[in-house]
């Protein structure tokens, strides 16, 4: 007998894609897993990505309760930015993404990342 996914699994997984579609979310909520960072340091973590990409990601995360920004009174003024306690139920599926990318490129390539925190 063939198992097959349910419709409900099938629109729960398009619900999450829609939310995390784009290159750079994941990147984002993964730089975001352990600690706040400001805007600038985001940026440099994330190799590749513009402010103006940035920027638009957050926005798009904040809209979907999934990252907080904070504004800091400091000289210059600064902003950071951090994971909402809904955001960091993502850690783990971060984690499963990243468990899951050493397996493959150690059976494809045949190279071991050293693995690291998310």
């Amino acid at each position: 007998m063939k198992i097959k996914c349910s419709k409900s699994n099938l629109l729960a997984v398009q619900d999450t894609m829609d939310i995390l579609k784009g290159r750079w979310k994941i990147f984002i909520i993964a730089a975001l897993c352990y600690d706040k960072m400001r805007f600038s340091d985001l940026q440099k973590e994330i190799e590749g990505i513009s402010a103006k990409m940035l920027s638009s990601e957050l926005k798009d995360l904040e809209i979907n309760q999934l990252v907080n920004r904070t504004v800091v009174s400091t000289q210059p003024i600064s902003v950071e930015y951090e994971l909402t306690e809904y955001g960091r139920t993502l850690k783990k599926v971060i984690e499963q993404l990243a468990d899951w990318g050493i397996q493959h490129r150690k059976r494809i390539i045949g190279k071991e990342l050293e693995k690291a925190e998310v």
